[in-house]
């Protein structure tokens, strides 16, 4: 007998499979991650043993992922032990028609076969409880009336999955993980089953149908809602994932440009071009954004190259993370070390000069695999639509070295370098209420004004588990930046004569930041009620300082602008120069605690304190903050989850009051209910949320020191959001949201009670969705549609001018085959004028015109 030995990478989208002889249990198995895709039917590995080797030989094949096929009967279902753990068999003579969607959430492997029932004598389940060690649960079930689910829950971590094939049915073998003095034991013979040993027949390669259909575009667990690996299903709080596939389907090089999918985010303060801040739900972000789960203050334009995915955390997240927005938080997920080769390369041109090559290499360093690397690095010039002399160039890379130590202990080596050099743009003038009548490429400034950054960012990360319940976790990092430009700015416009009065600035600065984490991650049980403990500390020390310099400038006249009438002065020329120095220092300490209580019934509750030191060089200021958080999440149902939760932030003040003290940190607080789905057996997640922030303690001008200011503003945000993502049939995938958004001043001394907040729409929707043709002479060839829609926002807090309402429409092109790829990508098809972002009169950002972008890649 020969076994074809598929093993699923369940966390990711491998699959490996092997045909080899059964040889008293010994598996032996060459992986291919990176190069079979089976979710695309583009390739299949067929092997046949030689001796002691396995002989590859390649074919084009047509899974038939698409095909109706006839339902298979399992009359009995089989658990028996093996050297690695246990097989499950399911028993037909019918295997070879059997279609397999397989999947993980949590320590849970899932696989649904959509063409089998089950029809077993003892009745319509099969259930075995701690069948060895490790494993905690198997069952095989009827999903539905056409559908076989096989769910085994592993202990301390996600079981080995191999697929066997024999004489006798399909046999799933699972390797638990265990502890080193642990040995899988015999499991116990399930009432009415007997077990029987497997007859031998001669070396023979096999054909097994196997669909695995991944799910690329829906992601069914996150870590920044919990620090923990968490299914989606369970998290009381709304929490969207934009994973890889997106990003390359769409050809992103700028994160907001993947946001545009995500509910609730829209575009914010741009700070010349030079950086990316949103609004999330109708608050914009001043506190950074994470990278991996630490703060990234220094908010430049983040480098898609070596992005795995994008989490979206919607509301307060101060309980993990300190001292942040109320609106919610973005964690960008970096690429990790593989341990089997890939290497992948790729070129993108397109309009307005557009050069832009990627490479991504990573695999074993040492051949016993306890070493391994990840290489991402990324070159782009050009691609800027507006008419500035100065040149977009930028450069990128990031290694990183995993050293698995022992089976419980690793530690990763990680460092980025970023070179960024593009013009300092501010963008656009309104005129009355609402933009001036001008090309959405003039330039308002100098055609010379320029920027420059460079961030380096180098850390650890060491993970050690005591045992399989018990884990401690510690992590640096490093980061500095240096930053320079120099612009015309403008200041103020003459309505009437359309005369731009403009500032000369130059500004230098430098910043530093040391973060370190640790974290103690616990699984016990009291009584029936199962809990994942989360105690941590988090330290960071952060210090900023640089220049301001100031000039007066030619002013410019909007309608006929006239450029270098009087050149930059010299540094030493500037009549005002204003030095600045920040120094923050933290420390917050925290507990979570993910509570089971029953199956379908999830408790999530924690705390933090925070103690903040703020010095500059006038002031200096100690704050301390409590953030609760607590969350319910009840599931009538498999598919649905119900949530509630309710959370609060805090942010650091930077203005001061009239005696030079900093003011008190902002609070925000939100509730939040909703509900989850998981729909086409869970291929398709959608989250519908209703929620209410206020965001109180702002710093307001003091009516009677009009320079400084006092704690009283506050501001509410309440909306209704909607995101689905996933696969709606083999080949179509969709990622789309709706938003619903009144964000608005509720109270300030200087504003309008009622304005709503600048940049926010009441109405905003995206949708993306790309097809693949699955089989015949055009597999392989897909295309893509997408429409974004932004209503009508205020340009500024003063509601002083709107900024009107626009649909953008983006489509696609690609052919996928076998290892490449080649695709063309259309935004703004109809090449609409459309504003991305506003913050006052003078500072208002275009959106690009019509833009083609072709991509090349390849992957060995």
């Amino acid at each position: 007998m020969a076994k074809l030995y598929g093993l699923f990478g369940v966390a990711s989208w491998s699959l490996i499979l092997v045909a080899i002889p059964a040889m008293g249990g010994e598996i032996k198995s060459i992986s291919t991650q990176g190069k079979a895709d089976f979710s695309r039917g583009s390739e299949r590995q067929d092997v046949t043993p030689v001796g002691n080797t396995l002989k590859f030989k390649q074919r084009l094949a047509q899974l038939p992922t698409t095909m109706p096929v006839a339902k298979v009967a399992i009359a009995e279902v089989r658990l028996q032990s093996t050297d690695q753990g246990i097989e499950i068999i399911l028993l037909t003579n019918q295997s070879a028609q059997l279609q397999l969607v397989n999947r993980s959430e949590g320590n849970n492997y899932i696989v649904d076969i959509p063409n089998a029932q089950l029809s077993l004598a003892s009745g319509e389940e099969f259930r075995q409880e701690e069948p060895t060690d490790g494993i905690t649960t198997v069952s095989v079930t009827n999903l539905d009336a056409n559908t076989i689910r096989v769910t085994v829950e592993g202990e301390a971590g996600l079981p080995t999955v191999g697929l066997f094939d024999s004489d006798e049915g399909l046999i799933f073998g699972f390797t638990p993980v265990v502890t080193s003095a642990q040995t899988p034991q015999l499991p116990a013979e399930p009432e009415g089953e007997t077990q029987t040993e497997q007859p031998s027949t001669p070396d023979q390669p096999i054909e097994l149908v196997v669909t695995g259909q991944q799910d690329r575009y829906s992601v069914p667990n996150a870590t920044t809602a919990t620090r923990t690996d968490t299914p989606l299903r369970d998290i009381p709080q709304s929490i969207q994932v934009v994973p890889r596939q997106v990003l390359e389907d769409r050809q992103v090089i700028r994160a907001s440009e993947a946001l545009r999918n995500v509910s609730g985010v829209q575009r914010g303060n741009t700070v010349g071009g030079i950086s990316e801040v949103f609004n999330i739900r109708g608050f914009q972000q001043f506190g950074g954004n994470l990278r991996d789960g630490f703060r990234d203050t220094f908010t430049p334009l983040v480098e898609t190259a070596n992005l795995e995915r994008i989490e979206v955390l919607k509301g307060p997240a101060s309980l993990l993370y300190g001292n942040l927005d109320p609106g919610g938080i973005i964690n960008y997920v970096t690429k990790q070390p593989l341990s089997e080769p890939f290497y992948a390369a790729g070129l993108q041109v397109g309009s307005f000069g557009l050069v832009r090559p990627t490479l991504d290499l990573s695999g074993p360093l040492n051949p016993e695999g306890t070493l391994l690397y990840r290489l991402n690095t990324a070159y782009e010039r050009g691609g800027n639509f507006r008419n500035f002399d100065t040149e977009v160039e930028r450069f990128f890379i990031s290694p990183v070295v995993t050293w698995k130590i022992s089976d419980r202990t690793d530690v990763t080596f990680e460092f980025e370098y970023l070179n960024d050099q593009r013009p300092f743009d501010r963008g656009l003038i309104a005129l009355g209420t609402g933009l001036a009548d001008i090309p959405f490429d003039r330039v308002l400034g100098e055609l010379d004004d320029s920027s420059e950054r460079t961030n380096l960012l180098a850390g650890y990360r060491l993970e050690h588990s005591f045992n399989d319940n018990w884990t401690l976790r510690n992590r640096f990092r490093f980061s500095y930046e240096d930053f320079t430009l120099a612009n015309a700015d403008p200041s103020r416009l003459n309505q009437e004569t359309g005369e731009l009065s403009r500032d000369y600035i130059i500004s230098d600065s430098e910043a530093r930041t040391f973060a370190l984490q640790t974290e103690l991650i616990g699984k016990f049980a009291t009584g029936s009620v199962e809990h994942k403990l989360l105690f941590g500390v988090d330290l960071s020390w952060d210090t900023r300082e640089g220049a301001v310099l100031f000039a007066a400038a030619p002013s410019i006249n909007i309608f006929n602008p006239v450029y270098g009438i009087a050149p930059l002065p010299p540094r030493d020329e500037f009549p005002f120069n204003f030095p600045n120095r920040t120094e923050t220092n933290s420390f917050g300490i925290f507990l979570q605690d993910q509570i089971t209580l029953a199956e379908n019934f999830k408790l999530l509750v924690g705390g933090r304190f925070d103690n903040i030191n703020q010095t500059t060089l006038t002031s200096e200021r100690e704050s301390q903050a409590f953030s609760p958080r607590a969350g319910i999440v009840y599931q009538p149902i498999e598919p649905i989850s119900l949530y509630a939760s309710f959370s609060r932030s805090f942010q650091p003040n930077i203005r001061t009051r009239v005696d030079g003290s900093l003011l008190e940190p902002v609070r925000g607080t939100q509730y939040e209910v909703g509900v989850r789905g998981e729909f086409l057996n869970s291929r398709l997640i959608t989250n519908l949320a209703a929620y209410e922030i206020t965001r109180s303690n702002l710093a307001i001008t003091d009516p009677d020191n009009p320079r400084f200011a006092i704690p009283s503003g506050e501001q509410r945000s309440r909306g209704i959001e909607l995101d689905v993502t996933g696969q709606v049939l083999p080949g179509w995938n969709i990622i789309a949201s709706y938003a619903y958004t009144d964000a608005r001043v509720t109270r300030d001394n200087n504003l309008q009670p009622g304005n709503l907040l600048d940049g926010v729409p009441f109405n905003s929707a995206s949708l993306w969705s790309t097809y693949e043709i699955q089989a015949g002479d055009l597999q392989g060839l897909g295309f893509g549609l997408g429409l974004f829609y932004v209503g009508e926002r205020q340009g500024d807090l003063n509601n002083s001018f709107q900024v009107p309402s626009y649909v953008r429409t983006d489509a696609s092109i690609f052919y996928r085959r076998n290892n490449w790829r080649a695709g063309i990508n259309i935004n703004n098809l109809f090449n609409v004028d459309y504003i991305e972002a506003s913050q006052i009169r003078t500072r208002i950002d275009p959106g690009a015109p019509f833009t083609v972008r072709g991509t090349l890649s390849v992957e060995f």
